[in-house]
């Protein structure tokens, strides 16, 4: 019987929603822009991986066509890594448009990424895409806040819900249901929004397998479909403590300027001024500092190198080094390299670290807004997080440390220390040498990756999903049928 009186409020809610009007242009509205975003987001992944592909075609020929050359010359002429967009960017670009996209690969130099969609737009950009996830997380909460409103406060006001009271429907059976409906109005939006992102993927051939497609959708799908329950429950809540609609409609504005737009806005500023982190500048200067406080490897006068070359010469057992059979140039700018990279790599550590300490505690006040919550998951899991910008960052520099080790060890068994009879040294390795280095492969993290990087976030949003439960019962026994 409680069941049955459950399921007659959650269609007689879905029925009083649409028979408003209003959801008609709201949802009407709603589908205009999930076109618009999807076509404005397929368009751009094209746009985007395909330049890439072709700038990755050109980087190579580029590299290949060189002629006869000194390794260490090659080594300076360097390379670029290209980070291509996942496909489920196409839902949520999250970072992609700020992050870069393209970093320089040279000797003893590890250069920041560039090319950024932000650096080439205006500063309209940074108001924020019209994606798909955009329209989910921000658009359809304020939509459902708006059909929501007067759920409850609008039964209070025309004294419905006095009688359904008395017709023996519990509190928590009516604000159950009428959640319940309102959550069933929400699929109405949402299931387009992901069909539509199926059909895009679809449409594409996918740049990492399908099995990680498949997890990634499905473990989007359920978490916005909780996310959209809590939302229907706040509605519900509001509307059952207001005493009119119009205090519910304002409460619920409210909550959504300031968990959906503010507090994101706020909170990394707020976060930054507590693990402040230094500029690039400042960075690039520290390396710089460090890694000359150990020596010039250009500096044949250079202490350490030059107790390194002494080093060699003992070891092969010569006085100078027009006598050794290797090239000491290519020994002492290898150890410089790795000098170098070691440097880097603790320094860039540090600042990951202080990185990290930040994204946690925007975790830890995201628990409270699960606003906030979805937006780290859905990053995470469409592969545009800043844990996946870090990962692109750390496969380009273990790349150009490969090739600048590779250009360091052709000069080390290729050029001779000696000189010809003109008096000029043998000063170049074949072609063939460049050519058979590999291009960089960039390959994205995986979905276990992903769902690591957000477990607490996760667990946080199943935690507000049971605690509704909890909340509307308590809800439920402080409903006043008639506000004083």
């Amino acid at each position: 019987m409680a069941i049955n009186v459950t399921i007659v409020i959650i269609q007689q809610s879905v029925k009083n929603i649409l028979k408003q009007r209003i959801f008609y242009f709201l949802f009407s509205l709603f589908l205009l822009l999930l076109l618009y975003a999807a076509i404005t987001a397929d368009r751009y992944f094209v746009k985007q991986n395909d330049q890439q592909l072709l700038y990755q075609k050109l980087i190579r020929k580029s590299w290949d066509d060189n002629p006869d050359k000194h390794p260490h010359r090659m080594a300076h002429f360097g390379s670029f890594a290209l980070r291509l967009k996942n496909s489920l960017s196409i839902f949520d670009y999250g970072l992609d448009n700020y992050a870069g996209n393209a970093i320089f690969l040279e000797a003893h130099k590890q250069n920041s990424v560039n090319y950024s969609e932000a650096s080439f737009s205006t500063g309209i950009l940074r108001l924020g895409e019209l994606s798909i996830s955009m329209l989910l997380q921000i658009i359809l909460p304020l939509i459902l806040f708006f059909l929501g409103y007067g759920t409850v406060a609008a039964d209070k006001e025309n004294s419905t819900l006095k009688i359904l009271i008395v017709q023996g429907v519990s509190k928590f059976q009516l604000l159950f249901g009428k959640a319940i409906g309102l959550w069933v109005i929400s699929f109405l939006f949402l299931i387009p929004a992901f069909l539509i992102t199926g059909i895009l993927l679809w449409k594409h051939e996918s740049i990492i397998p399908w099995t990680e497609v498949i997890l990634r959708i499905s473990c989007l799908i359920i978490l916005y479909v909780l996310f959209f329950w809590l939302v229907c429950v706040t509605a519900v809540i509001i509307s059952s403590k207001s005493k009119t609609s119009k205090n519910a409609l304002i409460v619920l504005m409210g909550i959504w300027l300031f968990m959906a737009i503010l507090l994101p806005r706020i909170a990394p500023v707020l976060i930054t001024s507590i693990y402040p982190s230094p500029d690039k500048l400042t960075f690039d200067a520290d390396v710089e500092k460090d890694i000359l406080r150990q020596g010039d490897s250009h500096n044949p006068d250079d202490p350490f190198y030059k107790s390194i070359k002494d080093s060699v010469l003992n070891k092969y057992g010569v006085a100078v080094a027009d006598s050794l059979p290797v090239n000491l140039g290519g020994i002492v700018a290898s150890v410089g390299e790795k000098i170098s990279a070691e440097t880097y790599k603790k320094h860039h550590a540090d600042l990951m670290h202080i990185y990290f300490k930040q994204i946690d505690l925007i975790k830890q006040i995201g628990f409270f807004n699960p606003f906030m919550m979805l937006k780290s998951i859905s990053m995470g899991l469409c592969g545009s997080s800043f844990k996946d910008y870090v990962h692109f960052q750390d496969q380009s520099e273990a790349y150009r440390y490969r090739l600048a080790q590779n250009m360091n060890t052709l000069q080390t068994n290729h050029i001779t220390n000696k000189k010809s009879s003109e008096g000029s040294h043998v000063f170049h390795v074949e072609n063939y040498y460049f050519k058979q280095f590999p291009d960089f492969n960039y390959t994205f993290l995986t979905f276990k990756d992903a769902v690591k990087e957000e477990w607490s976030v996760m667990i946080g949003l199943l935690f507000w999903t049971f605690a509704s439960i909890y909340l509307m019962v308590n809800a439920s026994k402080s409903l006043k049928v008639i506000d004083e």
